[in-house]
């Protein structure tokens, strides 16, 4: 069994993070909504989760697996939704990573962000694993690490999928279903909170 351990990620660690979430998402249903086209799916995810991976750093966590097979992008209570500062900030980055995809894009950002929880919580933006290295362990210890934090600070964690076969793997870890919605012409996606561990 590989290193479980889990650190910080560093601006250093962006490209590689960012391609190894690119691999992981290149068939999840959001992102084949996003990107419809193979090939531009492939070629567009990088930069794609280096916008994301921008803005959870400067307004949440990031983590990852200390040699690289897992990572959980994370945004602090408060920060669930981008603020109109961040979107302006980050409108120029978001054109140049989805180009003709943005409309699609900004379809799904509207609809997650209209079924987060009206409580505070840390909102589990991004958990991915390398497809050579799922189900070793390196997902799960990522996301426990991020949950660490969301029990120290005794408020939920809040999480979306839109991969039902993900839904067993988050109930282990705490988190229940508590919709179901769906993206126009898109995918189902179902919300998960899990409450702090006492």
């Amino acid at each position: 069994m590989g290193d479980l351990s889990v650190r910080q990620c560093t601006v250093a660690d962006k490209g590689a993070v960012s391609a190894m979430l690119g691999a992981a998402f290149q068939e999840d249903p959001v992102m084949c909504f996003i990107f419809p086209d193979p090939e531009a799916r492939r070629a567009r995810l990088p930069g794609f989760f280096g916008v994301i991976y921008d803005g959870d750093g400067a307004n949440g966590a990031r983590l990852m697996t200390v040699n690289g097979e897992a990572a959980t992008l994370w945004r602090a209570p408060g920060h669930g939704r981008l603020s109109l500062r961040e979107k302006i900030q980050q409108a120029w980055p978001w054109v140049a990573a989805s180009g003709s995809a943005l409309g699609r894009a900004l379809a799904y950002s509207g609809a997650s962000d209209r079924h987060h929880p009206s409580e505070a919580h840390w909102y589990l933006h991004i958990a991915g694993c390398h497809p050579a290295a799922q189900r070793q362990g390196f997902g799960s210890a990522a996301i426990r690490a991020g949950l660490l934090r969301s029990d120290s600070d005794g408020v939920p964690a809040y999480l979306e999928t839109a991969t039902e076969s993900n839904l067993p793997f988050y109930d282990s870890l705490g988190f229940n279903v508590i919709g179901e919605w769906k993206v126009r012409n898109g995918p189902l996606c179902w919300s998960m909170l899990r409450k702090p561990a006492r």
